[in-house]
């Protein structure tokens, strides 16, 4: 039997998790189950570079950049997949299981058909867990896009949204504050993430390396851990 059978936790203590967390609202819900109408495999949708939720997002925000609107799409996608997963394993110790995940037909929302996970106590490493749970996805994203977007920008949106969610967190449950800070900054050293930003206070703050490019859509600024945000000016 191998390690992740050995810590595979039960259907109901996932549920249970993921029904928990979705409590702290927005990116943080993910349901589990009910009708297969209305939703496809999360799969499919990246294969096709969200192509769909990206010309969405341009129109709203009334840019003609078609890499503002992947850009936009991709760091909500990232914060959906990061903030529920990230709350099980600092409320609940489980690591859910996103292989199957599904998105909804009309919309960046996620699901999950039925319940998997593994308890973090039993694996040899619940950080380069989580992260494989979430970078997965987001890589068959990033090979899915329809338009070039620097590889190091995904990445920093994938920070970005990491840390964003662990604000969320902290701001929710402050008793958590040595273990999510522990865990967020082990995961900023993982893989693709390492090298995209630091944190910069007690309470999560984060600068990141590179830019979303929300700065260049019309009435767009710059985030709070922009890069650019203490130049005069932006950049291309």
């Amino acid at each position: 039997m191998t390690e992740q059978a050995q810590a595979q936790a039960s259907a109901e203590a996932v549920t249970a998790a993921l029904h928990d967390v979705a409590a702290l609202g927005g990116f943080f819900v993910l349901p589990v189950g009910g009708p297969d109408e209305g939703w496809h495999p999360l799969d499919r949708a990246s294969a096709c570079g969200f192509t769909d939720l990206s010309a969405a997002v341009a129109r709203r925000y009334r840019t003609g950049e078609p890499r503002i609107g992947v850009s936009i799409a991709h760091l909500g996608h990232a914060a959906r997949l990061w903030s529920p997963a990230l709350a099980c394993v600092l409320l609940h110790g489980i690591v859910p299981d996103l292989t199957e995940l599904q998105r909804a037909d009309d919309g960046p929302a996620l699901r999950l058909p039925r319940p998997a996970g593994w308890c973090a106590e039993r694996l040899p490493d619940p950080a380069l867990a989580l992260n494989e749970q979430v970078m997965r996805h987001l890589r068959a994203l990033e090979a899915g896009l329809r338009v070039k977007i620097a590889p190091r920008l995904l990445d920093g949106n994938a920070a970005s949204a990491l840390v964003g969610s662990a604000h969320v967190l902290l701001s929710a449950r402050p008793e958590l504050r040595e273990p999510l800070t522990d865990l967020t900054t082990r995961l900023l050293g993982t893989g693709r993430l390492a090298g995209t930003g630091v944190i910069t206070g007690p309470d999560l703050t984060f600068r990141r390396r590179s830019c979303c490019l929300y700065y260049r859509a019309p009435n767009g600024s710059k985030c709070g851990d922009c890069c650019l945000a203490d130049r005069d000016g932006p950049s291309a």
